[in-house]
């Protein structure tokens, strides 16, 4: 295709992404409530594990109300429509890629997807213990008024941090594919890796009480095992295949 092709293909492209974000925005409108109260009540949750009066929730200003809306249901059509915006990007890098790159970046979005879900559950389900380890820093003389613009921002970076988090098992099996890291290269330094595993989790989590940083972390430490599993498995596939060439590990091949 010439660059003009290409360049009329990728504004198609971004007028459909505007239009489902568009519909997605709309359809959330009328979604508010429910929308509303999955993003509330973790919070509400902390706060029964507190003692009366210690924090309130609070909008403010007299638009924060409005703002509130266009923010939450925006978060909303985002998140919801992402499958349908991510497959026009995908759709048009796919022609420029080889025939094993193709399989590839399919496994990898199989595989993506449900483990940025998965951390953004345990994400979730953490949160509230997050909430009140941190509110319950405040005084006892003190009443916490959780503006909840501010909160959103914070619910929605916990959420990002754990979809995020477990997403990095994943870059590593691709290295090994890519041939950049080794199998016996993690094992080696797996105590390391353990190590750097939980002072990441307690840098990246934004509540940095040790209950949320350890459920990000042992999951974590359990699919870097996993990962270093399949890349020792991959590394032995291309042992195998060598010796079949005629060739031994070190030795050079023609090209």
């Amino acid at each position: 295709m010439a660059l003009s092709d290409h360049l009329r293909e990728l504004r198609a492209r971004i007028l459909k992404m505007a239009l489902v974000i568009t519909g997605s925005f709309v359809l959330a409108l009328f979604f508010f409530d429910p929308l509303f109260q999955l993003v509330l009540d973790p919070y509400l949750e902390a706060q029964k594990s507190l003692p009366d009066g210690r924090t309130e929730a609070t909008t403010a200003g007299a638009a924060g109300g409005f703002l509130l809306y266009l923010k939450l249901c925006g978060l909303a059509a985002l998140i919801g429509s992402s499958p349908l915006w991510l497959y026009q990007i995908w759709a048009f890098i796919l022609p420029g890629l080889h025939r094993n790159e193709k399989k590839w970046s399919a496994i990898f979005g199989v595989i993506a997807g449900p483990l940025f879900l998965l951390g953004i559950a345990i994400g979730y389900l953490t949160l509230p213990k997050g909430l009140e380890v941190l509110i319950g820093f405040t005084p006892a003389d003190l009443t916490n008024l959780v503006e909840f613009n501010d909160y959103l921002t914070f619910f929605i970076r916990t959420l990002l941090a754990f979809g995020i988090a477990f997403e990095i098992p994943v870059f590593v099996v691709m290295l090994n594919l890519a041939g950049v890291v080794k199998g016996r290269t993690l094992g080696a330094h797996r105590p390391w890796i353990v190590i750097g595993t939980f002072i990441f989790a307690a840098v990246i989590t934004p509540s940095g009480d040790p209950f949320t940083m350890t459920f990000m972390a042992v999951p974590m430490v359990v699919l870097f095992g996993i990962s270093e599993i399949i890349a020792r498995l991959n590394d032995r596939r291309r042992e195998r295949r060598s010796i079949n060439a005629g060739l031994s590990p070190d030795e050079a091949s023609p090209l």
